[in-house]
């Protein structure tokens, strides 16, 4: 039985999305009927202050007004602004991501605080660092909101041309995105239909290592009631290491329909192909990196990546009174993944050659089709103004997993002319096992101003999944359990004055031990790791609105690390614990009317507190080392200088400490500090050109170690590119 929901933004903006309920479960219906009787219950309570809520915002940024005003959907879903959020919120505008020039997203993402990349080929590249917790089961990304459940990385979206924004939740979101995000969330917003006249847009890039772009959005206002909004985008590069060539293709597009002035529907659809590099890192010779082989790809000749995602989303926005606004969406996600690639190198100092093996063929075939509803009231608890929220998340997803078992060899290549040689293995490719999950959560959250100047803020999530795993090969039913866990965060903010707000909170959250729809027969018998932070900062705007700073202290602690058995170095227990402690900081100041600065610097102190490896079969306590891929020193600055009126210069610098490769912390990634610069022209109202140059001193460092701790991926070098841009 199908059961259609719509749900909207606070900003009117509709968010679509699908959801079939289960024929066997009852309670998907009991949710669906929740937040419309709490609407029709509260709709007319007289107790409720008028706070007028309305389906169009337009947020305006003058004189006295500054970016910690700006409502931000992913610290909450209250709808507060940066500055009443008792969390680390960040957020990068459309505006900063044209004049960065980050057509990539992680490039994009990563000049946000303290997050940092760790992407590679196995994980889609998407992979990220955030307040020394790392990859797909700490640190979270959503598009628009909407998370895709249990697998080892997200694929989608890769490039920023229709992006809006990207919000950046740091430290544990539990309370409102699920187990996932102890470290953090990353939500990237794409561009939306609008009310104003229909205005479009074309992009032209060219640039060294063979770059082309291509690229046109459009969107505006159909009629009174019809909006919509299209983008369409396109990249190729022969890439920075030898047959490194990729190429990207992307497709969004939105209808909204404004039917009355309380009720809108949303239809979106967006999906993308990549070919990204088919290059699996640079093996480290005689324990350390040769120069001589830096841009050398060891992969075979005939590799192949290809990832195909689509995103489908109906949402709706129902504000039946002043004060109440209903929120629904039905989403469908399918994505499909495949690899086939010698992907293990090892230098052999008895031959002096590389050693390839790990030849693997796979395929993700991964589908998700879930709604999430809520109810937002203003009004007045006590006689004090209140916000309250409530709502659900439900979904079903399914992974099938095809392979070849990892196994096989193309033979050991030399290391500076290396011939690439053919894919080969022994072993069939077929379908090993299907991995299905069907999930649910109810969640609340509060905002009570206790006085003009203190508000409290808490929260509350309860996530249950439902997982089982086929045997494909032998036709049975691996295993099946359930998993369940409660997150809460309890939160204040107190404004010293009109400009300035002190926040504390604390929260409890939980992280898979590995995506669930990737969880083995093995991990199926541990339970979600479990962690709590305390963190407290300070928020304030200056120079009546030029510049605003922020201040953040945290600790976390994650427990029930899965650890090797002292007593068994060959079995696993869960009993182990990280934990990490860190100082952030963010500045963003207009100096004067033609300069501009942002700049963001995280420090912190990541540690394994028990935790143990096996070397030799032998139990070896990693206490006290650093985990690995997590720097403790991040820094980023931008500074834009209109020179003249036409004429703009920019530049930013961006900085990644040292990184370890393995758990004994013998090996070390180095630190490195990128510079990238920028000239734009603006040849007339709607037209400008604009010359980059990216890592412009040529800078050579690695991103991260691939599967193992010996196998460097090469960071991207110089690259210069000219881009035309016209609107009209």
């Amino acid at each position: 039985m199908s059961r259609p929901f719509f749900a909207a933004t606070p900003q009117g903006v509709a968010r679509p999305f699908l959801f079939t309920v289960p024929r066997r479960s009852r309670l998907p219906f009991a949710l669906a009927r929740l937040p419309w009787w709490l609407a029709l219950v509260f709709a007319g309570a007289p107790g409720w202050a008028q706070t007028a809520q309305t389906l169009d915002t337009v947020t305006v940024r003058s004189s006295g007004a500054t970016a910690l005003e700006r409502p931000v959907g992913t610290g909450s879903r209250l709808d507060l602004s940066l500055r009443d959020t008792p969390a680390s919120v960040e957020v990068t505008t459309r505006e900063q991501l044209e004049a960065r020039g980050d057509t990539s997203l992680i490039d994009a993402i990563t000049r946000s605080t303290g997050i940092t990349s760790l992407g590679h080929p196995g994980n889609s590249g998407s992979a990220l660092s955030a307040r020394g917790f790392t990859d797909a089961t700490s640190v979270m990304r959503l598009y628009d909101g909407t998370r895709q459940y249990g697998g080892v990385g997200v694929s989608f979206p890769f490039d920023t041309w229709a992006i809006d924004r990207i919000e950046v939740l740091r430290g544990p979101a539990s309370v409102i995105y699920g187990d996932g995000a102890i470290g953090g969330v990353v939500n990237v917003v794409p561009k939306k239909p609008t009310r104003g006249p229909v205005r479009n847009e074309v992009q032209a890039t060219l640039g060294t290592d063979g770059k082309r772009a291509l690229a046109f959005g459009s969107g505006g206002a159909i009629n009174a009631q019809w909006s919509y909004r299209l983008d369409v985008s396109g990249d190729q590069s022969d890439g920075w290491v030898d047959r490194g060539d990729f190429s990207n293709r992307t497709v969004s597009g939105a209808l909204r329909w404004d039917a009355t002035q309380d009720f809108s529907l949303q239809l979106s659809h967006a999906q993308g192909r990549q070919k990204p590099m088919r290059y699996f890192g640079t093996p480290l010779i005689d324990g350390g990196q040769d120069p001589a082989v830096r841009e050398r790809n060891y992969n075979v000749a005939d590799s192949r990546i290809r990832f195909q995602d689509r995103w489908t989303e109906l949402a709706a926005q129902w504000a039946p009174t002043s004060n109440v606004v209903v929120r629904s969406k039905l989403y469908h996600i399918n994505s499909d993944r495949y690899w086939r690639n010698a992907e293990t190198y090892v230098y052999n100092p008895g031959t002096g050659m590389i050693d390839r093996s790990g030849n693997t063929e796979i395929n993700h075939d991964q589908i998700q089709t879930g709604n999430t509803t809520d109810v937002t009231i203003s009004g007045s608890l006590l006689g004090r103004p209140n916000q309250v929220s409530v709502g659900f998340d439900v979904n079903r997803a399914s992974l099938q997993h095809t392979n070849n078992t990892y196994t096989g060899s193309s033979g050991a290549v030399d290391p500076y002319h290396p011939d690439p040689g053919y894919y080969t293995s022994a072993v069939p490719y077929i379908p090993r096992y299907r991995n299905k999950a069907q999930q649910y959560a109810l969640f609340a959250e509060d905002r009570l101003e206790l006085t003009e100047r203190w508000a409290i803020v808490a929260g509350t999530r309860f996530d249950h999944a439902d997982l089982t795993r086929h045997d494909l090969i032998a036709g049975t039913q691996a295993f099946k359990r359930s998993y369940s866990n409660t997150g809460w965060r309890l939160g204040t903010v107190f404004k010293l004055t009109p400009d300035t707000s002190l926040y504390a909170q604390a929260s409890k959250a939980a992280d898979p031990v590995s995506g669930l729809l990737m969880l083995s027969v093995a991990n199926s018998a541990f339970d979600v790791s479990t962690g709590k932070q305390f963190e407290v900062g300070v928020k304030q705007a200056f120079w009546e609105g030029r510049g605003d700073w922020t201040l953040a202290a945290y600790s976390i602690t994650k427990n029930n690390l899965l650890t090797r058995d002292p007593a068994n170095p060959a079995l696993r227990i869960q009993v182990g614990e990280r934990s990490s402690k860190g100082i952030e900081a963010t500045l963003s100041m207009q100096l004067a009317k033609t300069v501009q600065i942002d700049a963001n610097m995280a420090l912190l102190k990541a540690r394994y507190d028990d935790f143990t490896d096996s070397v030799n079969n032998v139990a070896v306590s990693r206490n006290g080392n650093v985990p690995t891929d997590v720097p403790e020193r991040v820094a980023n600055v931008w500074v834009a200088w209109q020179f003249m009126p036409d004429w703009t210069l920019s530049g930013g610098l961006r900085h990644v400490g040292k990184r370890y490769a393995d758990n004994a912390n013998t090996l070390k990634l180095p630190a490195y500090t990128t510079a990238d610069l920028a000239l734009q022209w603006k040849a007339t109202a709607d037209t400008t050109l604009t010359l980059r140059g990216f890592n412009v001193f040529d800078k050579h460092y690695f991103s991260t170690a691939y599967y193992t701790t010996t196998q460097w991926l090469v960071g991207e070098g110089r690259r210069v590119e000219v881009t035309l841009n016209h609107r009209f």
